[in-house]
């Protein structure tokens, strides 16, 4: 931690620059000054040097800005990356960038330095160690947080700050113009040489502002080679005004080739003059080498009526406009207005000069005077036609302003301005005769840039320094002005106006400044200027001569250095002298000085002693001794006050000091003197100032007791008056901090220092008013400029420390603290509490002097930490946070952290020792009485730093006071220190920030002591608390870090959440995530008006700066950085008149309306702007969660030891800081740093964290993978893979298998898939699988992917080993490829069901067999999930129960109580077996599916075993009883019943189990009624579809069987389907065609792109029926016992003929019985099932036939041998019969049996068939009629009278059928 002065020197000296430089005034001063001390003490007060404290104001070197990264923050369907990328690819640069066009994306540095570095911090490149180093993740998140830091800026903001002046140069700090003669051309040439005078004059007033500045012009023949550079005059403007110009006077010498003009002193011409007139002509001119007037110009310099000539102003007063419309062309000439404008702004650093042509110059004939040119009366004389050409170059302040703009200045001079060089001219012409308006002149104006200014370079410094030949003229409003005098000047100024006499004369007037009147023959003094270069001071000097003229005028200026010691017999004497050739000598005349304008008599002659009263008669004058004589005189002199008060007091002082006052009453002269000061009038007072404070210092200093107070009183006196009578109204008064900081310097050392004699002094009085004396009003004005006397003190100590050990200091050593004498610092101790008292009481009344003194006290102790022994400082903080002590009042505490934060803003503030060992015991009490029980943390010892530790304490405190505001305060205290700190050249090394982290690390013990005080703040103060803590905890070691975790699980806890808190607030939302303002209900209520709210997340610091910045213009800078996103935004804007003012307008409209919205405000931003503040945004969220990634990883690896207190059981900080960090928006580098840290957490805490516990953890976490799994970024998408896999590996490790987190990731991915769009819009209307549902594909079987799995680890920065590597404590590798591989399809199962599902939410309502399939595909994929699968199952039902599909609804409530009775029986805590389940299982065989223990079992954050309860599979089965009811299935009810009734046995509910036995006789009692129906009874018709063409997707070539109502004929469905696929048909020319018949379909067959359907009625198959039987099917034959009514295969017989006939006779028809399996059976969970297999069957022609008669046979059996229980239900027996009889014998009935004996017994096919067909037939036949036969019988025992007619029919056809059989089978007469 270096020093600050490299040399050690904390004084630097800043030469004193003279006026009078190039003029030597030291003749007139070396007279001895010993007997005048006030002379002395005046000459010291100007000559020495200004002595100025390095140290001050301080000092601060900054790192350069650190530089931001933009941060990629994707979202699922973004790859911002890539995107970046390529376009970084396509941007091939034509040149590397160089540093200086990346854009600054720091504030701290803006573009063209519009908000450049604060004034004091030289912005050093020091390289930040730190910037994504080694040993952190990412950068810290301070400089992004805080990214526009400015020292300066901050240090302004605290009240009452010092600010530092610039020390007023000689006159004031206005404008500094230079001008320079180039030349004077005349048409005819410049043959002879021209003299003149330049000087600033006032227009309007007719008042000359400067002395003269004498040029001359040489033709060049006559110009001297040795002299290279031409002197430029200097003139000092206060501003510009439209009224000042410059007046410029020419004259020429009157000479020929003869020699001297006779025409000036005879009217005679050349030829008639006497050879002794010629010779008195050549005395004359040696005499008088006399110049006669020749012309005249006044050329304005300002002038307002081109304010913006070529476009938009720099600045709205400035006449001076950036001429932006012709920056490119130089010599620009527009129109001949003839004006100069200069800009009126100091410190614009381009030197550009402007050539003026004078071409308005006005002949003079006559002597005149200056007032008299601008006479409206006076003839107009005619122009000159010449041009004089002037170079006018606007200048920077002087050697001594640079110098004090290098260590405090405004930066703007260093800001070179791009525009500035073009600035500083404007392309208009130059003036005319101001007086008469502009003129048409040709007068035109070059421009050219000041590189080409030749310059003496040894002396020029810079661009403003001006070179040793330049001449200064004297600015004579600095005489009047009300501003101390810095320089010695002290010179009279005299012009003779007018001599008025009798008759005509040739006059000039010699002047001399003469000592007395004793002998007018004596030499006068030297004294007097000439017009001459380098010549020395004459004795006397002429004026011009009025030629012919009664009344003679002049305008000459006479310049005079006076002696510094003066008498009244010094005086002038003017010499008049008439030029004739009679060379008569006129009188001279003395002159009494001091009057500005004066009117004198002139004597004939001179005689000794003519000064004398005396004397007076015996002198003879002009013209009756009438005033004739006419001057003016001007005296400016910081040497000679006028005021007879302060002459007075000076003389007082003088006899004090040489202790000449005589014995008696001296005090009382002096004390009188010196009250009389109060007196004298302000502008005399201001410009005395420094002597006469020096003066009082010295008195203070070494005078008796009584002259000291009445010094300090007076010193109060003038210092109160010059703080209110100056314009200036800061609290510091320029002037007095221009004498603290620059002027004083204690005397140089020539006598012993003040600060002792001043603290006495000061001390004794305020000693007094404590006591309760009266001390006058007086006391008061001490309080108010408290702040000046204690910056003497401050300053008188450090000059004395500096001589102390200046000589015996090794080079480069700092200077060591002083030992202040015990007196003495007692005496300032007593001082310093008699003062906090003052603010104490005043406080409390709320006067703000209070405040104004708290500051003045805070830098006081400030200044003295870097002078005294801190210690001793020490002692006066701790004074005053006795004082102060507590949480007291909202206006103490509020000076209290403002005394604070001045203190902790010292240089050396880090470096600070702590108290004294013995001071320990005293503090610890303090601290702990004072604050907290908390306060027991620090115990201090002499290492700790005092400071900080009082400050943590203080700010603590205040963020649990009641004031929001100064919460607020007190949060920005802390981010600034630390900003300061890590922004400090001097820290940045590795342990110096460890050392301030450790400083201020009992900070977090605070809050993590009080957390209910942090969670008070509001979200900006949290914000800066939590900024804080992230910084110090990034920057501690590790064992100082564990410690915090060291005390308590709960304490450990509470750490994580301020880590949480950090996550929650920092997170980056985009602009479009609704960003309202005042993010917390509570907003600080701030003194002014808040500052708009640019952005949430970054410092308040920021909000300004954007307000800031968007105020300012901020030029585009085409870098190829910004560039493109700047032109596009910029080409509607480009109006450079206007820049943005439509967005500025809209700025401060949003900002004027109250919650005008945050993204609104951004909008209004200029894109720069925006960008730059959403870099910002981004790098802070980035850095935050970087940086909380990094200390859970410490964390984590800590545990490891079990070395911390925390829960080992579930590691709750662990997973709820991975929460944390999967739930927010996080950038690319984060998930790029995370999944290392994933794993290693994984691999050291794996059992914990995959316990029971934590299974509310790994589902979010499994959630979030799953999500990041979908991300198009492919970085992102790779790592959640990663991520997965690691999941699994724990759990092969630590479970041995994967089922329970197969259950966990099912859940979370049905979970996702709410979330995740699958389907996206193709452009035709339908829907496709979306992007992130093929994304979500692939990373599930990249999981699986063995080939894959070692590059994905080692892309994603995990060794490749990373999932086969064995953990310690375990023994073998668990891992196993085939399991990842189930568990991956799995996955991709609920992935394709919940995809297809999302396909048809368009076609959901029209085609119900697709959405009940689509459904229970659901059901069957997140079957692993009991809760899921369930919750498919209901959906399932409740489709179905709309479709009334009442038997499918049934199943799904079935199979849902199966899953609950499985669970159960699988726990042995139901009342239910496993035959009960098996039981299930034959109603819905789907109820097969075991389910696991492990996934019934899961509890997973509400899923889970706790819904499997017995109630509700009883819920479940009496639903599916209701259902079954409906679809009239009632064997099903009996046993669904008789599942639920073991439950209510159990229970012993004997009601319920009542209403079961009913509801079970009465299903019974239906069962009964539906088999005795004479109508076999169905529940449902079936049918075959078939599917043919491309269009119908996955059905196409595929056969369901689909299960309609009983009541859906052929036709219905036909309809059904073909109202379904038609829509679905989007083509209009597609078509479906139905196949008529039930033939077997060729699909290749099939024309192509046509869709086919073939439907077809199916007869469900019976367990146990022959299908190999060819009797016809009558379905009544199988009701006869009660059989679930279960099918799962179908068939349909289709007739054909092998003849290629549609339709034969009985002999040709063939018939094919086909049998289809389906997958599963009916009634099932859908209404239609796939056919999975498909048998044929052939019967030949007499199969068919005999199968036709043996089925009627059956039939009839059937009926007779059907067993009745009783007698009286004959009546539906005997209906049956009759329709079979009737259907058999009836004699109608020929087509039967007779029909086939026809088709087989007769002729040809006879012949054909083979014996045994033959014999079958014919038995069948036989054994037909036997039956029938049998059957007449019994239908004559049943009939009653009614049938006896239609028995008779019977046996009538009987017996026809028998005769007619008896031709083929002879055989059957003997049969029957």
């Amino acid at each position: 931690m270096e020093s600050l002065s490299p040399s050690g020197h904390r004084f630097r000296r800043i030469p004193r620059q003279s006026i009078a430089t190039n003029l030597k005034l030291d003749p007139l001063l070396d007279e001895n000054l010993e007997q005048w001390p006030h002379l002395n003490e005046l000459v010291q007060c100007y000559r020495t040097d200004w002595v100025k404290d390095e140290n001050k104001y301080g000092h601060y070197e900054s790192v350069s800005p650190v530089l931001f990264q933009t941060q990629i923050f994707e979202g699922p369907d973004t790859d911002i990356e890539t995107e970046i990328q390529l376009s970084s690819a396509r941007q091939i640069r034509a040149e590397d960038t160089t540093d200086d066009d990346i854009p600054s994306t720091s504030g701290r540095q803006f573009p063209d330095a519009t908000f450049s570095d604060s004034s004091h911090s030289k912005v050093l490149k020091v390289v930040r160690m730190e910037s994504w180093s080694s040993w952190h993740f990412g950068q810290s998140p301070l400089p992004a947080y805080e990214p526009a830091f400015d020292w300066e800026n901050e240090r302004s903001m605290i009240f009452g700050q010092r600010t530092p002046e610039t020390p007023t140069t000689h006159y004031g700090s206005g404008l500094k113009i230079s001008v320079k003669v180039l030349s004077l051309l005349f048409q005819a040439g410049l043959v002879e040489p021209f003299y003149g005078t330049i000087c600033l004059y006032n227009r309007e007033r007719r008042e000359k502002l400067s002395e003269d500045f004498f040029f001359r012009i040489l033709p060049t023949e006559m110009q001297d080679a040795s002299i290279t550079y031409e002197p430029r005059g200097v003139f000092y403007l206060d501003a510009p005004s439209a009224s000042i110009c410059l007046l410029i006077q020419l004259e020429k010498t009157v000479t020929e080739e003869g020699g001297v003009t006779s025409s000036v002193y005879s009217h005679k011409e050349p030829v008639h003059l006497t050879e002794r007139e010629r010779q008195k002509l050549q005395v004359w001119s040696r005499i008088m080498p006399y110049r006669e007037s020749f012309a005249w110009a006044i050329v304005p310099l300002f002038d307002n009526s081109i304010t913006a000539a070529s476009g938009g102003s720099t600045s709205p007063g400035s006449p001076l406009a950036p001429s932006v419309s012709g920056s490119s062309s130089h010599e620009g000439v527009s129109e001949p207005t003839a004006k100069i404008t200069l800009d009126g702004k100091l410190g614009y650093s381009s030197r550009s000069s402007v050539i003026v042509e004078i071409s308005n110059l006005n002949k003079v004939k006559e002597s005149y005077t200056e007032e008299s040119l601008q006479d409206p009366k006076r003839k107009v004389h005619k122009p000159v036609k010449g041009v004089l050409r002037l170079e006018i170059e606007k200048l920077q302040a002087s050697h001594a302003d640079l110098e004090n703009v290098s260590e405090s200045g405004s930066v703007t001079n260093d800001s070179i301005d791009p525009a500035d060089r073009i600035a500083d001219s404007t392309f208009t012409k130059c003036p005319s005769n101001g007086s008469d308006g502009p003129q048409h002149s040709n007068s035109k104006w070059n421009f050219f840039d000041g590189k080409e200014i030749p310059k003496n370079g040894s002396n020029a410094v810079g661009y403003s320094d001006l070179n040793a030949d330049d001449f200064q003229a004297f600015d004579f409003r600095s005489t009047t002005r009300n501003e101390p005098f810095l320089q010695l000047f002290h010179c009279l100024y005299v012009y003779p106006l007018t001599v008025s006499l009798n008759r005509k004369r040739n006059l000039f007037i010699r002047i001399e400044l003469r000592k007395d009147d004793a002998d007018a023959r004596r030499q006068p003094l030297e004294a007097m200027c000439t017009r001459e270069p380098d010549v020395s001071l004459q004795k006397w000097v002429h004026t011009q001569v009025a030629v012919g003229a009664r009344a003679a005028c002049y305008h000459d200026e006479i310049k005079l250095f006076l002696p510094a010691i003066w008498t009244p017999m010094h005086h002038l004497l003017f010499t008049f002298f008439h030029i004739d050739l009679q060379t008569k000598l006129e009188a001279p005349k003395p002159v009494i000085r001091l009057r500005s304008e004066i009117s004198l008599p002139i004597m004939k002659e001179l005689v000794p002693h003519y000064l004398q009263d005396s004397g007076k008669e015996r002198l003879d004058y002009l013209e009756d001794g009438k005033n004739i004589f006419r001057l003016r005189l001007r005296l400016c002199s910081s040497l000679y006050p006028v005021n007879e008060r302060i002459r007075d007091f000076f003389l007082e002082y003088d006899r004090h000091t040489l202790r000449t006052s005589p014995p008696w009453g001296s005090e009382l002269l002096e004390l009188e003197a010196i009250n009389s000061l109060k007196n004298v009038d302000s502008t005399a007072l201001l410009q005395f100032l420094h002597p006469i404070l020096n003066m009082l210092l010295h008195l203070i200093g070494n005078g008796g007791e009584t002259l000291q107070v009445a010094a300090f009183r007076a010193m109060v006196n003038i210092l109160t008056r010059v703080q209110h009578e100056s314009v200036d109204d800061a609290e510091r008064n320029r002037f007095l901090v221009n004498y603290v900081d620059y002027a004083f310097d204690d005397f140089g050392g020539r006598q012993p220092p003040v600060y002792p004699g001043l603290s006495t002094v000061w001390g004794s009085l305020a000693r007094s008013k404590a006591k309760g004396y009266r001390v006058g009003p007086v006391y008061d004005d001490v309080l108010a400029m408290a702040w000046f006397f204690l910056e003497l003190i401050v300053k008188s100590m450090a000059l004395e420390q500096t001589r102390l050990f200046y000589h015996s200091l090794p080079l480069g050593e700092d200077v060591p603290p002083m030992q202040l004498k015990e007196g003495v610092f007692r005496c300032i101790l007593q001082l310093y509490d008699c003062l906090l008292t003052e603010v104490h009481e005043r406080c409390k009344k709320g006067l703000s002097l209070a405040k104004r003194l708290n500051s003045s006290l805070a830098f006081f102790c400030y200044d003295l930490l870097s002078i005294i022994e801190p210690r001793q400082v020490f002692e006066l903080v701790s004074l005053y946070l006795d004082k102060f002590s507590g949480v007291c009042q909202s206006a103490l505490h509020d000076c209290k952290l403002t005394f604070l934060q001045i203190i902790c803003d010292h240089d050396l503030f880090v470096e600070m020792p702590g108290r004294d060992p013995s001071d320990r015991d005293l503090l610890t009490k303090q601290i702990i009485g004072r604050g907290h029980e908390s306060g027991s943390l620090y115990i201090f010892d002499t290492k700790m730093n005092y400071l900080s530790a009082v400050l943590i304490q203080e700010l603590f405190l205040t963020w649990d006071h009641d004031d929001l505001s100064q919460r607020a305060k007190a949060a920005r205290i802390l981010v600034v220190l630390l900003c300061k700190h890590e922004f400090d050249s001097r820290y940045q090394k590795h342990e110096d920030k460890l050392y301030i982290a450790q400083l201020y690390f009992p900070l977090i013990g605070q809050i993590l002591d009080e957390m209910p005080v942090f969670y008070n703040l509001n979200a900006v103060e949290k914000r800066e608390v939590l900024i804080v803590v992230l910084h110090i905890v990034r920057n501690l070691d590790d064992a100082s870090l564990v410690k915090a975790w060291q005390q308590s699980i709960a304490r450990t806890r509470l750490f994580f959440k301020l880590l949480e808190e950090c996550l929650i607030l920092f997170e980056h939302r985009k602009p479009a995530d609704g960003m309202l303002v005042g993010c917390s209900s509570r907003s600080p209520s701030g003194d002014g008006p808040v500052s708009p709210k640019y952005s949430d997340r970054l410092s308040p610091a920021i909000n300004n700066y954007l307000a800031e910045a968007s105020r300012q213009e901020v030029r585009p800078q085409g870098t190829p950085e910004n560039g493109y996103l700047w032109q596009r935004a910029n080409s509607h804007l480009s109006s450079p008149s206007q820049p943005y003012s439509l967005r500025e307008a809209l700025a401060q409209a949003q900002s004027s309306r109250i919650g005008a919205s945050t993204q609104a405000l951004r909008e209004s931003l200029h894109p720069m702007l925006r960008q730059k503040l959403e870099l910002w945004e981004e790098n802070l969220s980035a850095a935050v969660s970087l940086q909380v990634l990094e200390i859970t990883e410490k964390f984590s690896t800590t545990a490891v030891s079990h070395g911390i207190a925390t829960d080992f059981g579930k590691h709750d900080c662990i997973t709820s800081i991975f929460m944390s960090f999967f739930s927010r928006n996080q950038p690319l580098v984060f998930w790029k740093a995370l999944f290392p840290v994933f794993n290693s957490v994984f691999n050291l805490h794996g059992a914990i964290l995959m316990s029971r516990e934590n299974d509310r953890f790994l589902k979010q976490v499994a959630f979030h993978l799953l999500r990041l799994a979908v991300f198009r970024n492919d970085n992102i998408r790779k790592r959640a893979v990663i991520g997965l896999q690691i999941l699994i590996r724990s759990s092969f490790y630590y479970f041995m298998q994967t089922a329970r987190l197969r259950v966990m990731l099912t859940i979370t991915l049905s979970e996702l898939m709410s979330d995740v769009q699958v389907t996206q819009m193709k452009s035709d209307g339908t829907l496709e699988e979306s992007g992130e549902a093929r994304r979500l594909r692939k990373s599930l079987e990249e999981m699986a992917d063995e080939a894959r799995s070692p590059n994905l680890l080692s892309e994603c920065g995990l060794p490749e080993n990373a999932l086969v590597v064995i953990p310690e404590k375990l023994s073998e590798n668990q891992w196993s490829w085939s399991e990842v591989k189930y568990l991956s399809d799995s996955l991709l199962l609920a992935l394709d069901a919940s995809l297809e599902h999302a396909l048809l939410a368009s076609v959901m309502t029209m085609d119900r067999y697709s959405a009940a399939e689509s459904f229970y595909k659901l059901a069957l994929a997140f079957a692993p999930v009991p809760d899921l699968h369930i919750m498919w199952l209901l959906h399932l039902c409740d489709a179905h129960q709309e479709m009334q599909s009442w038997a499918e609804a049934a199943q799904c409530a079935v199979a849902v109580a199966g899953v609950v009775m499985q669970a159960l029986v699988a726990r042995n805590d139901g009342v239910w077996s496993r035959d009960h389940v098996a039981a299930l299982r034959k109603i819905c065989p789907m109820v097969s599916r075991e389910i696991t223990s492990e996934a019934s079992a899961a509890e997973v954050e509400g899923y889970g075993a706790s819904k499997l309860t017995v109630d509700s599979a009883v819920k479940y089965l009496q639903l599916a009883n209701k259902l079954f009811s409906q679809a009239e299935l009632h064997h099903f009810c009996a046993s669904i019943l008789e599942l639920v009734i073991p439950v209510y046995k159990s229970r012993r509910a004997y009601g319920q189990l009542a209403k079961c036995h009913t509801l079970l006789t009465n299903i019974y009692e239906s069962i009964l009624e539906q088999e005795s129906s004479p109508i076999p009874f169905t529940d449902a018709t079936y049918y075959r579809v078939g599917f043919y063409g491309e269009k119908f997707g996955k059905l196409d070539r595929k056969e369901y069987v689909y299960r309609e109502p009983r009541d859906v004929r052929l036709g219905d469905i036909m309809e059904k389907l073909s109202h379904i696929y038609e829509c679905r048909m989007d083509d209009g020319n597609q078509t479906l065609h139905i196949i008529p018949d039930s033939r077997q379909v060729k699909a290749d067959d099939l024309q192509a792109g046509v869709c086919y359907l073939q439907i077809t009625a199916v007869d469900p198959v019976m367990e146990d029926e022959d299908l190999g039987s060819r009797r016809e099917r009558i379905f009544s034959l199988s009701t006869g016992t009660i059989r679930a009514r279960v099918f799962d295969r179908f068939l349909f017989d289709t007739p054909f003929t092998k003849n290629g006939k549609t339709q034969g006779g009985l002999e040709d028809q063939w018939k094919r019985r086909s049998v289809l399996q389906t997958e599963g059976s009916f009634p099932a969970l859908v209404n239609r099932l796939l056919v999975i297999k498909s048998e044929c069957l052939e019967f030949s022609p007499v199969e068919n036939a005999i199968g036709m008669i043996e089925t009627r046979t059956a039939a009839l059996r059937n009926e007779l041998e059907e067993p009745r229980s009783s007698e009286g239900d004959q009546l539906p027996r005997l209906q049956s019969l009759q329709r079979i009889l009737q259907g058999s014998v009836a004699v109608q009935v020929n087509s039967g049996v007779l029909s086939v004996c026809t088709a087989f017994l007769s002729g040809e096919p006879a012949t054909r068939l083979r014996s045994q067909e033959l014999q079958q037939l014919i038995a069948a036949l036989l054994e037909f009629m036997a039956v029938c036969k049998r059957a007449i019988r019994v239908h004559f025992r049943l009939i009653g009278e009614e049938d006896q007619d239609f028995h008779t029919q019977l046996v009538n056809g009987f017996q026809s059928l028998t005769a007619e059989l008896s031709h083929y089978i002879p055989a059957i007469l003997s049969e029957l």
